[in-house]
């Protein structure tokens, strides 16, 4: 987990973020029928968007978005621009730049927080949500996540986006190896000092 290489200050509001991100992938893994994913996946963008004008209502996921997250000027529009990638996983025709970009989403929010004003390249966000995808088994993604791992070759990420792209580093890094073992957490402290993602 890469939470703890945030800023303390920001971590909360990092969680509540990934909170919403997973809550979004268990109405995929949950439904019998695309249609019913649909209506859940719908249900949330709609509910975080309405936290930009109403009161949170009483579910935790969206009370931490409205405690944490909105008070640092990230809106519920915001986050609920992630649903669009998820909701690209469950069309006939998987189209993978749609599906990248709730990785996109995901860094542009994460960038704000830790104060960066420098644009991360959109083959990071796609690089870990195409990965993620494929880690699920839920589609397979390679040429696109190949062709977004190219092209990161010589890019080095700023030192205070590290941070972010950690999740983008172990993307690229492998598939199927597990949380916890000495390779990842080689990988994740050789991106703290080089800020490398694609480090072949």
């Amino acid at each position: 987990m890469t939470l703890l290489h945030f800023p303390r200050a920001v971590q909360s509001a990092v969680a509540a973020l990934w909170a919403i991100d997973e809550a979004m992938g268990a109405a995929i893994a949950g439904a019998s029928q695309p249609a019913l994913a649909g209506i859940k996946l719908a249900w949330w963008r709609e509910a975080l968007a309405r936290l930009d004008t109403d009161p949170a209502p009483p579910e935790p996921r969206l009370r931490a978005v409205a405690d944490t997250l909105l008070p640092l000027g990230i809106s519920g529009h915001d986050v609920a621009a992630i649903e669009q990638g998820w909701a690209a996983l469950i069309q006939e025709r998987q189209d993978p730049e749609l599906v990248a970009r709730r990785g996109q989403s995901l860094f542009a929010i994460e960038a704000r927080l830790v104060g960066s004003t420098i644009d991360l390249p959109d083959a990071a966000g796609a690089l870990f949500a195409l990965s993620d995808a494929m880690r699920r088994g839920i589609a397979d993604f390679s040429a696109a996540r190949d062709a977004a791992l190219a092209s990161l070759r010589r890019y080095r990420t700023p030192v205070r986006l590290r941070p972010v792209t950690l999740a983008a580093r172990l993307a690229a890094r492998d598939l199927a190896e597990p949380e916890g073992t000495p390779g990842r957490a080689l990988a994740l402290l050789a991106h703290r000092l080089t800020g490398k993602i694609n480090a072949a």
